[in-house]
């Protein structure tokens, strides 16, 4: 009588899911890579650049919409060949925590840097800003270069936009990551101020020196351009609406707890709030749930508010065959673990 061996440590045990997220080059739409043969150690805590940690999320959920159909031949029309029709796949989840990043990808659209207002005409997403100020030479993506008594314009806990002026370009806006896509300098009203409303190189202002202020985060667009200008920050705005379509890569890790970690890698994938997923996210017939509370407390009522994110994945050439993939799972076995 033989004995089965040991099948040790092959469930994947995790707490949560976390989300990272890294910006496709619009121009060329080539996403940011994650090789797998480094994922087992990729750094949960401190991802490599430019992947950005947007937290824990609840309520993952994926789902793969491509049919598969077949050849049929013969007298009795029996199967002799399968073949895949259109790629369709889609990620859905909960944001948790709430940042200009989570909204922005909750959101689908542009997504709006409330400028301060100079106390004009309004706007809902923000009338006309206090003027800019230029950020000087020597400059870093950390600490902004604004010149004698300028910094004092921007106490500790501002927040500041840094970008350039926009100068009438027609495409994409936005240093670092494409946060817009001007069609024609009528569509923005010439604003020169429009790539600051919307840019994603945004930062918190930790300390005032006599010349300069120090962000708390490095600018997401690293060193700021030559002829790069600054201007305050009161809030951040997104709008159901909107002809621009993000595209960013992602990364979804199941960190283990015990056993091995479950990795899902979108080379590219795009906001789509617009339609659920069979199944995902649906609240009725044709609704889709934007924000859930979450009751923290219910004596007391307090609940949080999750942002809730849907994504179309849009494909990528696999360079080791010329396969176009919409994602990659992987997974990363605990030590010890049986292989089968």
């Amino acid at each position: 009588m033989s004995t089965s061996p040991l099948r040790s440590a092959m469930v994947p045990v995790s707490r949560q899911m976390r989300a990272y997220f890294a910006p496709v080059l619009r121009t060329t739409e080539t996403p940011t890579i994650f090789d797998p043969g480094l994922g087992g150690v990729f750094p949960l805590n401190s991802p490599p650049a430019p992947w950005l940690d947007l937290g824990w999320i609840d309520n993952f959920a994926r789902s793969y919409d491509t049919p598969t159909d077949v050849v049929r031949s013969g007298a009795k029309a029996l199967p002799a060949a399968q073949f895949r029709g259109p790629l369709e796949a889609r990620v859905e989840f909960d944001f948790r925590q709430w940042g200009k990043l989570q909204m922005a990808l909750a959101g689908g659209s542009e997504h709006m840097n409330v400028l301060a207002p100079a106390g004009t005409t309004p706007a809902p997403s923000g009338g006309p800003p206090v003027p800019a100020v230029a950020v000087l030479p020597g400059s870093t993506a950390s600490v902004l270069v604004l010149g004698s008594g300028i910094a004092n314009l921007f106490p500790a806990g501002t927040l500041v936009a840094v970008d350039l002026d926009y100068q009438q370009q027609i495409g994409f806006v936005g240093s670092g990551i494409a946060a817009a896509y001007v069609s024609s300098a009528a569509a923005v009203n010439q604003d020169a101020n429009y790539v600051r409303r919307v840019t994603f190189n945004v930062g918190r202002v930790a300390e005032v020196t006599s010349t300069s202020v120090v962000l708390t985060q490095p600018l997401l667009g690293g060193v700021p351009a030559s002829g790069a200008s600054t201007q305050a920050v009161v809030a951040f705005v997104d709008r159901e609406g909107g002809s621009f379509f993000q595209e960013w890569s992602a990364l979804f890790v199941a960190e283990q707890e015990s056993g091995g970690r479950v990795c899902f890698y979108y080379p590219r994938l795009s906001p789509n709030p617009g339609v659920a997923a069979k199944g995902l996210g649906v609240t009725g017939a044709g609704k889709f749930s934007r924000e859930e509370a979450a009751v923290l407390d219910k004596a007391s009522g307090i609940a949080s508010m999750a942002l809730r994110a849907s994504f179309l994945a849009l494909p990528d050439v696999d360079p080791n065959d010329g396969q176009s993939v919409l994602c990659y799972r992987s997974y990363f076995p605990a030590v010890q673990a049986a292989v089968y």
